[in-house]
């Protein structure tokens, strides 16, 4: 009797910790999702809607954000090991890492002055695409033919969704695209220059040494190309609060993308990611478009879709023929 108890207490524990493990995740993908989607539209909503153009000085303030609040989690909270940089050519490699992942942001971000977030997500979901195609030109690793055919829904979207996009503007899909490309060219270039055992980093660590080196390459292209930014933002503090506010809030939230997306891939598989990935990017289009208003077609709908569909083949293709 005493040894059924056991049992039965056990198992209890079991699914107790089992259901408790399972809020966890639906947790962290919330705070992942609200995250992601939260700092997307502040960004457009001060870089569009409140009028603060200056998109450079905003990854910098993004990019502060991230190495104060990167020391905190690492050195303060210990919530991952410290990786020590071992060498100067390692240090390199994450500088030029840095100066692509700026051109990425920076362009992303001046592409949410012109273009609607519905449109952007669009674009932004051609990033497998992108990384295909730099995985082959710089590793010459070639996929399956299968892998490279469902790419073609995913591009036809995109151009689809670009011919019915009532705000469609040339210079914001110009620098969308740019944001996409750059993306992805992070994504292989850290492949190959950080693939040794001794040299690989966690992304909480990489984004530690990234976002130093970012602020420094964005401070004089702040300084030349958005002059006086920091006086006109005092003036507009003396006129309305509430711009320091949104700044500071959407500087951490920023942040709180990596770490979020750092703890998803950790607590999650692969695969959970890549599903939860493309949904969210649709999510991001809805909520978008009930907050901003912004005219969508059937046309442009139907082309984003597509896109999606391509991107869920895509993965679904990498996934069968590793």
């Amino acid at each position: 009797m005493s040894g059924r108890s056991v049992s039965s207490s056990s198992a209890a524990a079991a699914a107790a910790a089992g259901g408790s493990g399972r809020l966890f995740t639906i947790g962290l993908v919330a705070a992942w999702y609200s995250s992601n989607i939260g700092v997307l539209l502040l960004n457009k909503y001060l870089l569009s809607n409140y009028g603060f153009k200056y998109p450079i000085f905003l990854t910098m303030c993004h990019m502060a954000a991230c190495s104060l609040l990167s020391y905190v989690a690492i050195a303060w909270l210990k919530l991952v090991p410290m990786q020590a940089v071992r060498s100067r050519l390692q240090l390199l490699k994450i500088a030029a890492l840095s100066l692509v992942f700026c051109g990425s942001v920076v362009s992303g971000n001046i592409s949410l002055r012109y273009l609607p977030v519905s449109f952007n997500q669009a674009v932004g979901a051609t990033t497998p695409f992108f990384t295909a195609v730099f995985a082959y030109i710089m590793t010459v690793k070639r996929e399956a033919w299968i892998t490279y055919v469902t790419l073609v829904p995913v591009v036809t979207g995109v151009i689809i969704a670009s011919g019915g996009e009532p705000s469609f503007h040339l210079f914001g899909f110009i620098m969308c695209v740019g944001a996409t490309a750059a993306r992805a060219l992070k994504t292989v270039l850290q492949g190959i220059l950080l693939s040794s055992e001794g040299e690989k980093l966690n992304s909480m660590n990489l984004l530690l040494y990234m976002a130093p080196i970012a602020v420094l390459l964005l401070l004089p292209a702040t300084i030349f190309m958005e002059e006086n930014v920091v006086g006109i933002t005092v003036a507009l503090a003396r006129e309305d609060f509430k711009i320091i506010l949104y700044l500071l809030f959407n500087s951490c939230l920023a942040y709180f993308v990596n770490l979020t997306n750092f703890l998803v891939t950790k607590h999650t598989s692969a695969l959970t990611l890549q599903v939860l990935g493309n949904a969210k990017g649709a999510v991001a289009v809805v909520v978008s478009i009930l907050i901003f208003r912004n005219p969508v077609s059937v046309t442009g709908m139907l082309g984003y879709t597509l896109t999606v569909i391509g991107v869920v083949l895509y993965s679904e293709a990498k996934k069968r023929n590793r």
